[in-house]
């Protein structure tokens, strides 16, 4: 019986293994984060993490760029638009996210956040 415990132990260790370098993986900035998709939800959390986007942080979210990378975030609804960061060089192609926006005490609006990422 202690062989087959000992396999067993192994095979749990191995598998914790592989699951934590997949999560480290993902979590940093790169090649697994093409386009910015983990920088976008990152984003998308610092600006609504309530689910209710609110213009205001727009600044406070640009801590969401990952070390060494620049991060242009914009926020908009069907009459109103609001930036962050500096601009978006061409060729760097947005991801968007859809947020609800708040305008004001009770003006809550459909809009969409889209973060821009490059090095």
């Amino acid at each position: 019986m202690e062989p087959l415990a000992a396999l067993v132990a192994v095979a749990a260790v191995a598998l914790a293994l592989s699951l934590y370098a997949g999560v480290l993986e993902a979590s940093l900035p790169g090649d697994n984060d093409r386009g910015g998709a983990v920088t976008a939800d990152r984003a998308l959390a610092a600006v609504a993490p309530d689910g209710v986007a609110r213009p205001a942080r727009l600044s406070a979210a640009l801590s969401a760029a990952p070390a060494g990378y620049r991060l242009n975030l914009t926020l908009t609804t069907g009459e109103h638009r609001w930036s962050a960061g500096p601009d978006r060089p061409p060729g760097v192609e947005p991801r968007s996210r859809q947020v609800a926006v708040r305008l004001g005490p009770g003006r809550v609006r459909p809009g969409t956040l889209r973060v821009v990422v490059w090095s």
